[in-house]
């Protein structure tokens, strides 16, 4: 009896599957009039949302998961050509022959077989419809001069699923195009210094197209809860902090 015991414990301890050995994400759920869209938050920049049987990642990266263990994509969404953001080996674990991948130009130089989106284009991919919209910088600024995300380059995203829109703005300031966007439910916003927005500078935009719950995402040391108070007293926009350093 000792001896089996013994096995068994062995096996418990050893076994690459046990649940202890699956990290946890937080998740929320959004419905839509087409059923019901689930969040979950990787982390950092990477999201992944279920939706009516598919499960889109969006910009996937080791670093914060094994991506082996995660549910394979449907549709894959990537943002820009930053070692954060385009991380082939995470990609390939939850690429299938069926997966498309919605890319940048620059992305499409290292990621073959993708749908390539330029800033304003509209696609529907999968029955989705996916807008890119632009993602650079205005203000911040690398040693030699040169903007951390140079305009035309990068692309955030628009997912409508059923009723509901949800924009992952990608890497960038709070740009006149950003400001200009109306009708978002759901929005992402960067909050990453020095490459991307200070919280005041999220709380600007999101005054200027008021979605309806607005998640800073991919936001590092910054302090979160400097945006909470800078939107204390806006109507009609629910600020949610997640775990997304």
């Amino acid at each position: 009896m000792i001896k089996i015991f013994t096995l068994i414990m062995l096996f418990i301890l050893t076994c690459p599957f046990t649940a202890s050995a699956q990290k946890q994400y937080a998740a929320d759920t959004i419905a839509t009039s087409a059923g019901d869209v689930t969040i979950t938050f990787i982390g950092h920049g990477s999201l992944m949302f279920a939706f009516a049987g598919k499960t889109i990642q969006v910009d996937p990266f080791s670093k914060l998961a094994d991506y082996a263990t995660l549910p394979k994509a449907d549709i894959i969404l990537l943002t820009h050509d930053h070692f954060d953001h385009l991380d082939p080996v995470a990609l390939n674990a939850v690429r299938t022959a069926n997966t498309e991948v919605v890319l940048t130009e620059t992305c499409a130089r290292q990621i073959k077989d993708g749908i390539v989106m330029h800033n304003g284009q509209v696609k529907t991919v999968q029955g989705l419809k996916i807008e890119a919209v632009p993602a650079y910088n205005l203000i911040h600024r690398r040693d030699d001069g040169q903007l951390f995300h140079p305009k035309g380059v990068g692309n955030g995203y628009i997912i409508t699923f059923g009723d509901k829109r949800i924009y992952v703005a990608g890497d960038t300031e709070n740009i006149p195009e950003m400001k200009a966007l109306r009708g978002i439910d759901v929005a992402f916003l960067p909050m990453n210094l020095p490459y991307t927005m200070t919280p005041a500078m999220v709380a600007d935009a999101a005054l200027s197209f008021q979605p309806k719950i607005l998640y800073p995402y991919h936001y590092g040391d910054t302090d979160p809860a400097k945006l909470v108070e800078l939107l204390g007293n806006a109507k009609g926009i629910e600020v949610r902090i997640r775990p997304m350093q």
